[in-house]
């Protein structure tokens, strides 16, 4: 007796058709270009349409990624960034259960995170094929990273990195349905890197009535501080000897770009500060701070939000390289340089201290700068609106020493691809698919219905929590810290005693100002 082999899908896109592949029964197309490449003519520009192409093209690989320097040593261990080569860079991927028109089911997104200098739609933890499983047409996206997709020069349109993304958004508006999709019901979700881009593309005028729903993971909308993307770049053209404009840059080797970028970037982490690449105010597609546009807007007002967090989202940039004991030997001047990084006074950590009595220095740091970097705007968001807000906090902690329930940790949860080996770089061995199983869940029927299976945000805080045993949701579990980022003087809470050191004992005012310059952080240290 024979089986009868399964054809492989074919679907066509405005710019020709695609071939794919059945895999485990779910039609898996990969390396579909929805952009030109982003070299030549066309490097440090806005991405335009890809070229018609005759016949079937195949789509059974992964596309080219983007350039990007490798991750050290030090987070490569817990990292993975899958590299192909190749120039056709603006790609995505889609995973769908029935490649049809007429199969109408929800879409999500995926926006990678990575800094903007990194990762990709190869990793393997993104794997869409849980999300096609459950009835959801998944779509994973590749856009230019580092001084490629974010470099600032008086010559060229800012933001090229988030245009390319707005360009992958508007080919699922046009192109989903082929592949089984509603464009009425798309969800954007991503993670960091990614998901401080999608609060810049909610704000987006351009980008309004592209997505019906958006997931925010362990990362807020901002916008970069201009001069601070320009340093970037005028300290890459001081060591390559050339003019800070896109023109000379196109000129210069893609290798030797990534190399002086990494050396550039060597000091730049969420904890430190310092030059760095990131979305910036352009005028255009990001007229004013994403954050405020939100908060006081009318900008993507009936998006539903899901938005959370991990519990110790700073053990991934500390633990790697030993900057977790690093920090605690250096005591106070760590402490005064988290104060230097989020422009706050004794207060601030002083209040830390109090409400975590038992914490070492490396951890009231890193909540600290957590908690003013992520929390606080993500909580502000979900404040302005309540009705269509919800979020969530990850609280499992890796079975791998010192990571406990760090920033990246939850995605082969979220993505249910725990029994992929790069998913075990984090979680280590032996990771609960009871919270797969909720996490997963809860993703898809927030795509599926914009409910994800607990209470909308309100007055009370609820957040629902995943961790080791049942979800559980509870109310204000942040709140004490947040307050003390407030604009009321930056008071602690009230059981707070007021004369609570900040390491032991105050620190002078002229011993501040010699750490933020050991620091490198630029600016005084001042209350908020």
């Amino acid at each position: 007796m024979t089986t009868a082999v399964q054809a492989d899908p074919v679907v066509s896109t405005p710019y020709g058709a695609v071939r794919g592949r059945y895999e485990q029964g779910i039609a898996v197309f990969r390396g579909i270009p929805y952009a030109a490449p982003p070299f030549g003519a066309h490097r440090f520009r806005p991405p335009v349409p890809p070229e018609p192409w005759e016949g079937v093209r195949d789509a059974g690989s992964f596309g080219p990624t983007p350039p990007k320097p490798p991750y050290s040593e030090a987070f490569e261990k817990y990292l993975s960034d899958p590299v192909v080569p190749g120039d056709d860079c603006l790609n995505l991927n889609v995973w769908t259960p029935e490649p049809g028109p007429g199969a109408r089911l929800p879409v999500l997104v995926w926006l990678h995170g990575g800094a903007l200098t990194r990762g990709s739609s190869a990793v393997p933890v993104y794997d869409g094929r849980n999300f096609a499983r459950d009835g959801v047409v998944f779509v994973s996206v590749n856009y230019r990273l580092g001084v490629e997709g974010y470099g600032l020069f008086p010559d060229a349109p800012a933001n090229p990195g988030l245009r390319d993304q707005l360009a992958a958004l508007k080919w699922v508006h046009e192109s989903i349905a082929a592949f089984g999709g509603d464009p009425g019901k798309v969800t954007l979700a991503g993670q960091s890197a990614g998901a401080i881009s999608i609060g810049a593309l909610l704000a987006a005028p351009q980008a309004q009535g592209l997505m019906r729903r958006a997931v925010l993971q362990s990362g807020p909308p901002e916008a970069f501080e201009r001069d601070k993307v320009r340093r970037m770049v005028r300290r890459m053209a001081t060591r390559l000897k050339i003019p800070a404009t896109a023109a000379a840059f196109a000129e210069v080797d893609r290798d030797l770009l990534l190399r002086t970028q990494t050396e550039v970037g060597k000091l730049s982490s969420p904890v430190l500060g310092g030059p760095s690449f990131g979305i910036v105010v352009d005028g255009d597609l990001v007229p004013r701070d994403p954050l405020e546009a939100l908060l006081d807007g009318d900008a993507a007002k009936d998006v539903e939000l899901m938005l959370g967090w991990t519990s110790e989202e700073y053990r991934l940039w500390l633990v790697p390289g030993g900057l977790l004991e690093r920090v605690d030997r250096l005591g106070a001047v760590a402490l005064a340089g988290a104060m230097a990084r989020c422009r706050c006074g004794t207060e601030v950590p002083r209040g830390y201290r109090a409400l975590h009595p038992e914490a070492g220095t490396a951890e009231i740091v890193g909540q600290m700068v957590t908690d003013h970097l992520l929390r606080v705007p993500l909580h502000r968001l979900a404040d302005a609106r309540p009705d269509t807000s919800y979020v969530y906090e990850f609280a499992w902690p890796s079975n791998l020493p010192d990571l406990s329930s760090c920033h990246a940790l939850e995605l082969g949860f979220v993505f249910d691809t725990g029994d992929v080996p790069e998913s075990r770089k984090l979680a280590g061995e032996g990771a609960p698919q009871e919270l797969a199983d909720a996490m997963h869940s809860a993703w898809v029927r927030f795509a599926a219905d914009g409910n994800p299976g607990w209470e909308r945000w309100d007055e009370t805080h609820p957040v629902r929590i995943f961790d080791a045993g049942e979800p559980h949701t509870v109310h204000g579990p942040r709140d004490f810290e947040l307050a003390l980022w407030t604009a009321d003087a930056l008071r602690t809470p009230e059981s707070t005693p007021a004369s609570v050191p900040v390491d032991g004992s105050p620190m002078r005012s002229t011993e501040l100002r010699s750490v933020v310059r050991r620091l490198r952080i630029p600016g005084s240290v001042r209350r908020h």
